[in-house]
């Protein structure tokens, strides 16, 4: 009968040259250089984060997250449940105004984002997921008219069919099918809006959040805050 090796045996092992060839070695190494702790969870931001424009973002995230929670309880229970319940209609109506807040905060975040020039410091990438999930969000908000199953949601089908028809993408958006714009709801524009959500903020974590630009030196000499003769200063980023 053999014995189980104990944690020191095991720890032994796992350095051993041979386990640093395993591809879950080669794996685990890859990540934590792609990903490092250190910058997806931080201790602490820069100064100027604490500047009013930066809260629009987590703003915006703190939205998504009460939209998908009140999304997932009307998903469960169902239009009969959302249209004749009270408690229903609160659920509805907190989902609507939680859309309502997120276009709110993510407008205004995209456009401060926009005049400070975001996609400077190879930040492009981050720029252009916060784009498109902007854009998917227009689609997963429009097809959540349409699943309301009111009078209003038909007036909205039936305006929408001629444009979507003319292009051509009618034949697979059908906006007078209920069951297809719910299931494009509920589960297609859902997971594309936190598949880019969620690139978004890992791309931010990566490289930083932007930096305002640097002052320039002939604005802080006319005010008197530096002396006459300050060389220009860059303001350009890497």
């Amino acid at each position: 009968m053999t014995s189980s090796p104990d944690s020191s045996d095991v720890a032994v092992q796992s350095d051993l040259p041979e386990d640093a060839r395993q591809w879950s070695a080669k794996l685990r190494r890859g990540a934590v250089s792609a990903l490092p702790p250190g910058r997806l969870l931080p201790d602490r931001q820069p100064a100027y984060v604490a500047s009013w424009i930066y809260v629009f973002g987590a703003l915006t995230l703190g939205a998504l997250a009460i939209v998908v929670l009140s999304g997932m309880v009307l998903a469960i229970e169902g239009p009969t449940w959302w249209h004749l319940s009270r408690v229903g209609l609160f659920v509805n109506s907190m989902h609507l105004w939680s859309v309502e807040l997120f276009f709110f905060f993510m407008v205004i975040h995209l456009w401060g984002k926009f005049f400070m020039a975001s996609w400077r410091g190879r930040r492009r990438a981050t720029w252009i997921t916060g784009v498109l999930a902007f854009v998917v969000s227009i689609a997963a908000a429009f097809t959540g008219y349409l699943s309301q199953q009111n009078f209003d949601s038909q007036w909205i089908a039936t305006q929408a069919k001629d444009g979507i028809n003319a292009t051509g993408a009618g034949a697979y958006f059908n906006v007078l099918n209920f069951g297809q714009m719910l299931m494009w709801h509920i589960l297609l524009l859902p997971l594309a809006v936190g598949l880019l959500v969620a690139i978004h903020v890992l791309l931010v974590r990566l490289r930083g959040v932007v930096p305002p630009f640097a002052p320039d030196p002939g604005d802080l000499v006319a005010s008197g805050a530096a002396p006459a003769g300050t060389p220009s200063a860059d303001r350009t980023e890497a």
